[in-house]
C-alpha cells in the first residue's frame, strides 16, 4: 500500500475545507478499530509529525500515516486511499505554511464545551495525538524534553496527553478540573508556535 512522501517544495496551500475536516473525521470514526483517532488527534498527531527532529520528508507515506487509522488496509477502494493520502499532505502542508506565515489563519482543532456564557476548551484528544506522534520517534524528541524552551512548550501538551499514570497525584487530581484543563488547553497553541520557531532556526 503505497502513498506520496510529504513534499512541501511541490504542494500547494490548500487547507481543507470544513466539509472535508467532516468527511475525515466521520471516515475514522467508521475505521473498525479503537485504534483510529479521531479529527482532533489527528490534527494534534500530524503537528507532532511536522515538529519532529526527524523531518517528514524522510519519512514514506505509508509509514507515518497509517497509524491515523491504526494499521491495516481500511479501505474500500483505491480511489478512496487516494483522497484520503491526499487529505493528510493537504493538511499537514497547510499547518507549516500557516506556522510560518499566515499563523492568523491556524486554528487547532480543540474540543468546546459550553458551561454557561463560557467557552472551555479542552485539548486532551489533541494532546494525545501529539504524543502518540512523539512515540513514533521517541530518541530524537527525547533532548527537546530536557531542553529548557522546548520543554516548557511541550509541558502543557505532556501533561494533557501523555500517560496520566506517570503524573503525580496532584496533577491527576487537577485535570479532573475543567477550568484547570481549559487554561492548560490555551497554553499549546503557543508552545506549538514556539517548538516551530526553535525547529526552523535550528536548520
Amino acid at each position: 500500500m503505497d502513498f506520496p512522501q510529504y513534499q512541501p517544495d511541490k504542494a500547494d496551500y490548500l487547507p481543507l475545507t470544513d466539509d472535508e475536516l467532516q468527511d475525515l473525521d466521520d471516515w475514522l470514526s467508521d475505521v473498525p478499530t479503537d485504534s483510529a483517532m479521531n479529527i482532533e488527534a489527528l490534527d494534534g498527531y500530524l503537528s507532532a509529525m511536522l515538529l519532529s527532529p526527524s523531518p517528514l520528508t524522510d519519512k514514506p507515506g505509508v509509514e507515518w500515516m497509517s497509524p491515523i487509522w491504526g494499521g491495516g488496509d481500511p479501505f474500500q477502494s483505491g480511489k478512496q486511499r487516494k483522497r484520503i493520502g491526499l487529505w493528510l499532505l493537504r493538511h499537514v502542508h497547510s499547518l507549516a505554511v500557516q506556522w510560518g506565515s499566515k499563523q492568523q489563519e491556524w486554528e487547532p482543532i480543540f474540543s468546546v464545551a459550553e458551561e454557561g456564557e463560557q467557552q472551555l476548551v479542552d485539548a486532551e484528544d489533541w494532546c494525545t495525538g501529539f504524543m502518540i506522534g512523539v512515540d513514533q520517534d521517541g530518541d530524537a524528541w527525547s533532548p527537546l524534553f530536557e531542553h529548557v524552551k522546548t520543554a516548557a512548550a511541550l509541558a502543557p501538551i505532556a501533561l494533557l496527553g501523555g500517560d496520566e499514570s506517570q503524573l503525580s497525584a496532584e496533577d491527576q487530581e487537577k485535570l479532573t478540573d475543567l477550568h484547570w484543563r481549559d487554561a492548560l488547553s490555551r497554553e499549546v497553541p503557543e508552545g506549538v508556535l514556539t517548538l516551530w520557531t526553535l525547529r526552523e532556526q535550528a536548520d
